[in-house]
């Protein structure tokens, strides 16, 4: 008879010499190579090594006390093309918290044979399952067999045996009825049983049709509690909320209105199993509990997709608790704040809406800019929704899973981004069963440029979440789902930033974190930081020295690989309490800052428009275009150190675009427009509004840095 071994349970012995003939999912014993700043290599052959990278870890590198040469269990995740191989964490670490282990010899006779143990002790038992049968019915067979074996073999040495003459062939029949059966005579009636059952099967008894232990509906049990029922057959409810396929078993992760939990459903080695259900599907599992690899799991036994009345059941128990749970009683917040406060009421939705997205599996998607402000932001909601997560989940890796930031480099939600971002939730939707995210805008997405983008997301049913503490068109209020805007609610909210928006928000979707991210709202202000968020981070440990350098320290890892979220570097810095790192960083912002400040100041050349005064730089001619610090942020500090009166201005201007800066609050777009009738063939256009940066046509600077000086003077 034939044994599938689930491959998950079992570590490799990896004898090939590619890294092509690995197989992803596998379980392999590597010996450590050695560290670097982003990982752990580890040796599979001898020349055919992976890298750990301190991403998959449950634990921080430095903490890690392996030694190279030590022998360490990992997870092939990836091969990619040009034969890097991408490891998982394993925290099984001993071969006798395996199951097993087998050869992985692809060029030899060896594959898939258990390893030979070097040493007396045996490794562990591999899980097997037969290819059809019920477990139960073939334990107590082989019981049987094994009993009947030894009686034969205790007969046959107590008895003595007279010879006899040879029988006749009807006493021969008559013999073989009365005489005990041997194992021989066990297996070949279940084989003859066997045959004759799938030839004709008997009538079924009414003896028969009773239910026995192993097939009657065990108690229905939450999942909240299924850690009471270790090594029982339970019965449980809920919703599959994803279906992914392993080496071995099928994955199925269940929600009921208590908990979630992984579902191993077996046919055979990387065949799905039921692959009539779906996500979203309510269905019923009967299956035994079990604690795999620390985590609970249940094998299960039988899986029934439900429908009607019983399908309305578990849908109605799963509505009605996400709503008790994902909506928080109430806002409060961090300091007193009338802006904060204004929108109270909408910071509720969001804060539903996004703990929502948690409790039905549904992944998040932060879009914030790539300014100190914008990390700040998604930091704090990262913060709060990353516990979360792993509360919610099983996996390991499900805060990667569920959780993404992309920075943006704008403010505007444009076509471009959009269309990254739907096309990668079709592929997980489609290749992984994955559900459509809810995706969160802070400081961003609150125009009318970025219209198209939210509807383009809006087409596919993504929820849509936009927080800003900029004025927000009335268009997007009627395209978001939820829009938290102060101005939208007639607040003045022009001492608010996005950061501290964003914190309180934090703490409305989990409370536990309102301490780690009080200080928060104090880094996102260059000037003017209202006096309640001041005192609010002294009072946690952050005074004003240590705040001004961990907004530098943001703003200078904000710039390096922008589009990248940088998760564990930001972590690092604005909730690790080691000053080291920030000191560090914020000073190499000083120094690039004041280089670059220096150099432009030198370069300024002052303009009076209609009586104003202006400053301009020519950021192509005098200014590093590709280094820190961006263009903005560069105008934005020559802005604060040179502006002189109530009528100044600030601008950079480059090859094709312009960024501007006043004293006086102007009306952007009513600017540009103005600025588009004194020069119509300078192609004047608002690329961004929160940026203040207009875009023209590279022939026309000149005509094109007059309109908008004038039209701005026009403002004033």
């Amino acid at each position: 008879m034939d044994w599938i071994t689930h491959e998950e349970d079992v570590w490799f012995e990896f004898r090939g010499n590619s890294p092509h003939q690995l197989v992803p999912g596998r379980f392999y014993k590597g010996t450590v190579d050695g560290y670097a700043d982003f990982g752990v290599f580890v040796d599979l052959a001898s020349n055919v090594t992976g890298l750990l990278h301190r991403s998959e870890l449950d634990k921080r590198l430095e903490s890690l006390t392996w030694e190279p040469g030590d022998e360490v269990f990992v997870q092939v995740k990836n091969v990619r093309d040009n034969g890097n191989i991408d490891l998982g964490w394993s925290i099984r670490q001993d071969d006798n918290e395996f199951r097993g282990a087998r050869i992985h010899d692809p060029d030899g006779d060896k594959d898939n044979q258990p390893v030979e143990s070097d040493d007396s002790e045996e490794t562990g038992p591999i899980k097997t399952r037969p290819v059809s049968g019920n477990r139960r019915n073939v334990a107590a067979a082989s019981e049987s067999q094994t009993e009947s074996t030894n009686n034969e073999a205790q007969a046959v040495e107590t008895e003595e045996v007279e010879p006899e003459a040879e029988p006749e062939p009807e006493e021969t029949a008559a013999a073989d009825e009365s005489r005990a059966p041997t194992a021989n005579d066990v297996v070949g009636g279940l084989e003859q049983e066997t045959e004759e059952a799938e030839a004709e099967p008997e009538p079924e008894t009414e003896a028969e049709s009773e239910p026995d232990e192993a097939t009657e509906l065990p108690e229905r049990v939450s999942l909240g509690v299924i850690g009471d029922h270790v090594g029982d057959r339970v019965t449980v409810e809920g919703t599959i909320t994803s279906a992914r396929q392993t080496g071995g078993p099928t994955v199925f992760e269940l929600r009921d209105e208590t908990g979630v939990v992984d579902c191993a459903a077996f046919v055979e080695a990387g065949v799905r199993a039921y692959p009539e259900v779906d996500v979203d599907d309510n269905v019923r599992i009967v299956g035994e509990v079990e604690r795999r690899r620390g985590e609970l799991q249940i094998e299960t036994e039988d899986l029934t997709v439900l429908e009607g009345e019983e399908a309305d059941t578990v849908e109605q128990r799963l509505a009605d608790a996400l709503s008790d749970e994902a909506r928080p009683d109430a806002i409060a917040p961090l300091a007193d704040h009338e802006p904060v406060a204004a929108v109270g009421a909408s910071l509720l939705d969001a804060a539903e809406a996004i703990r929502r997205a948690v409790l039905e599996s549904r992944p998040i998607v932060v879009r914030h800019t790539a300014t100190a402000d914008g990390y700040v932001a998604g930091a704090a909601i990262e913060r709060a929704v990353l516990p979360l997560i792993r509360e919610e989940h099983p996996r390991d890796d499900a805060e990667y899973h569920y959780f993404t930031r992309r920075p943006l480099d704008e403010a505007v939600y444009g076509m471009d981004a959009a269309t990254n971002d739907v096309t990668r939730m079709l592929e997980d939707r489609d290749r992984h069963d994955e559900k459509l995210p809810l995706v969160l805008f802070l400081g961003a997405g609150s125009t009318i440029e970025s219209l198209d983008g939210l509807g383009l997301l809006g087409v596919y049913g993504a929820e849509r979440v936009v927080v800003d503490a900029a004025p927000a068109d009335d268009e997007i209020a009627a395209e978001a789902d939820v829009l938290v805007n102060p101005a939208h609610e007639g607040a003045d909210a022009r001492d608010l930033s996005v950061g501290a928006l964003a914190a309180t928000l934090a703490a409305a979707i989990n409370a536990e974190v309102r301490d780690d991210v009080s200080h928060l709202p104090a880094v996102t202000y260059w000037e003017n930081c209202p006096p309640q968020y001041l005192d609010l981070a002294a009072e946690h440990g952050f005074e004003a020295d240590r705040v001004n350098e961990l907004r530098e320290a943001v703003a200078l890892e904000a710039y390096y690989q922008s589009y990248q979220d940088k998760r564990e570097l930001i972590a690092d810095l604005l909730f690790d309490a080691d000053e080291g790192l920030a000191g560090h960083v914020s000073e190499q912002f000083r120094i690039k800052l004041e280089d670059e400040v220096e150099t432009a100041n030198a370069n300024l050349q002052a303009r009076d428009v209609e009586g104003i005064t202006a400053v301009v730089l020519d950021s192509d001619a005098f200014s590093h275009r590709f280094d820190f610090p961006p263009t903005a942020l560069l105008v934005d500090e020559l802005h604060r150190r040179n502006r002189d009166g109530e009528r100044f201005v600030t601008v950079a201007f480059g090859t094709d675009e312009l960024y501007l800066r006043a004293t006086a609050d102007l009306d952007f777009r009513a600017l540009v427009e103005s600025a588009a009738e004194k020069a119509p063939a300078a192609g004047l256009g608002a690329a961004g509004i929160r940026e203040g940066r207009i875009e023209f046509l590279t022939g026309a600077r000149e005509e094109a840095l007059s309109a908008v000086l004038e039209a701005a003077a026009e403002q004033f």
